[in-house]
């Protein structure tokens, strides 16, 4: 059996890394980025960073962190939780959908759909 890796995000850096999962003591320990020393962000074992100049991309994944969204594997579908919106059009009809009908902003954001 491998050792499990989890992938953290430094936003002003717009850099990410792959790193051990670690569980017990040292579970709690904050990460710092290598670059600023600013906190690394946990973001899930099947994320998949945007290009560092893919500025709607990073825009987007900041809104999704901002909300809570992280990108973790499903045990029941094999491909991560779901749906995520990729582009800011996508992410606006979301939060305009979440403004309508009072609907979580985080649950917004992860609908494939927008009824």
């Amino acid at each position: 059996m491998g050792i499990a890796r989890t992938s953290y995000v430094c936003l002003p850096c717009r850099a990410s890394w792959k790193q051990e999962f670690r569980t017990g003591g040292e579970a709690g320990r904050a990460r710092v980025c290598p670059r600023c020393a600013g906190p690394l962000t946990h973001v899930g074992s099947v994320f998949a960073a945007p290009a560092r100049r893919d500025d709607e991309g990073w825009r987007v994944l900041t809104v999704l962190l901002n909300a809570g969204i992280r990108f973790h594997a499903s045990c029941c579908t094999g491909c991560g939780e779901g749906y995520r919106p990729r582009t800011m059009r996508e992410v606006r009809e979301r939060l305009a959908h979440a403004g309508r009908t009072g609907m979580p902003v985080a649950r917004a954001l992860v609908l494939p759909e927008v009824p």
